[in-house]
């Protein structure tokens, strides 16, 4: 048996050896994506799996009126606890770096092996702290992700504005045309998934004027997106409006299918294959937020680079300045590389989607916990308040320039 735990161990360090040479600096935000995406894996199977391991432990399990979905919450909160540890204290190390000359800068792009390394060490220590600790954390989470989920709104407000600019400088007719069949369908998509949720969470015999008011309401704020958007005096899009009102008939669905199981109104509550296309589309929509925003990062036109850094016109000439001076090794070391976004600021990112995981998979750490994952009242009012701030923002995009006109908005 230990010749075999040996064995095990040896190919493990092997694995992570070869994975961590194989992490340059140029996919070095990769190499995050894929430590945070593991951090998820590790969560759902301890989750899972983990509950009569934690009764073993004695600082853990310190009553016997604990239940299993305590101990299921206990080892989600734990390792996101580390996870987001690591990323805390990258992001303390890395403030200010601005230029690619800063020492700081090898500390993010490099040294994989021992960032594995501590990334481990910090999930596994975590296990070793005492609960009240971990209730802690799981307070401040709440607060932790909603910072990430008005991130994950203002990136999504960016990338619809910025596909449609894409689109409309084509200055073809073609894409012209496609800008209006895409706008059509979302459209005809955002006002099609309330009609279908009247259908499901609107039984007959039962009083659900509150799941009325929120389908009423999503209808309402799409209907008011477009009207906006199309108004002469706003410089606004049908794109941007169609997409947001998909997006928040999407919020609205996960809200209502996050009601209590035994909630008379929610039409699924016998459908445990709807839960799973919840947490599937949940986990999803995380994963690759974080990875957008990751990758999002490295436009300096985005408000997740640093004030320093130059636009992308201003980088271009760098690089091309760098290529003229390519003979010249001595000035060129001495010559100021801005970096392309904050790194701070990247890693803020990482350990707030973190403390956003934690909540999808504890239902918000709420005394409703289920064997149900994102299920109870809770999960419901964090939704609904995410697609209202969402088109508080998107409103807000398109009046703002109107009330501030002598202000740029980017």
């Amino acid at each position: 048996m230990s010749c075999l735990v040996g064995c095990c161990a040896s190919l493990t360090c092997g694995l992570c050896t070869s994975a961590a040479s194989t992490i340059t600096k140029k996919s070095a935000r990769l190499g995050y994506c894929g430590l945070f995406g593991l951090s998820l894996i590790v969560s759902w199977v301890l989750r899972e799996v983990g509950t009569p391991l934690l009764k073993q432990i004695p600082w853990i399990n310190t009553s016997d009126t604990l239940s299993d979905e305590w101990f299921q919450m206990e080892a989600v909160l734990r390792v996101s606890l580390g996870n987001c540890l690591f990323f805390t204290i990258l992001a303390l190390l890395l403030i200010g770096v601005k230029d690619q000359n800063d020492t700081r800068d090898a500390w993010h792009h490099g040294g994989w092996i021992f960032k594995i390394l501590i990334w481990a060490l910090l999930i596994i220590l975590m296990f070793f702290l005492p609960n009240p600790v971990i209730s802690v954390y799981g307070w401040i989470s709440k607060f932790g992700a909603g910072f990430f989920l008005l991130v994950q709104v203002i990136i999504l407000l960016d990338a619809t504005h910025s596909w449609n600019d894409a689109w409309v400088a084509r200055d073809e007719q073609k894409w012209f045309v496609a800008l209006l069949v895409v706008s059509i369908t979302c459209y005809i998509a955002a006002f099609a998934i309330p009609g279908v949720l009247f259908i499901w969470f609107n039984p007959s015999g039962y009083d659900c004027g509150l799941n009325i008011f929120f389908l009423v309401m999503t209808m309402i704020l799409s209907l008011s997106f477009g009207i906006i958007a199309l108004h002469p005096a706003v410089n606004g899009s049908l794109l941007p409006a169609s997409v947001i009102s998909v997006y928040c008939a999407y919020v609205c669905y996960t809200a209502l299918s996050a009601e209590p199981r035994d909630y008379a109104c929610n039409g699924l509550n016998k459908s445990k294959a709807v839960t799973t296309s919840t947490l599937i589309l949940g986990m999803l929509t995380t994963v690759l937020s974080v990875l957008y925003s990751a990758l999002r990062a490295g436009s300096s036109t985005t408000f997740l680079s640093p004030p320093s850094s130059p636009r992308a016109g201003e980088r271009a000439s760098l690089l091309e300045s760098d290529e003229l001076e390519e003979g010249k090794k001595g000035k060129k070391d001495s010559e100021p590389r801005p970096v392309t976004y904050s790194y701070m600021f990247f890693h803020l990112i990482f350990a707030s989607a973190s403390m956003y995981s934690a909540m999808l998979l504890s239902g918000w750490s709420s005394s409703e916990s289920s064997d149900l994952i994102d299920v109870g009242w809770t999960s419901v009012w964090v939704r609904i308040g995410t697609e209202w701030v969402t088109a508080g923002l998107y409103i807000w995009s398109l009046l703002a320039p109107l009330m501030f006109p002598d202000r740029e908005f980017y």
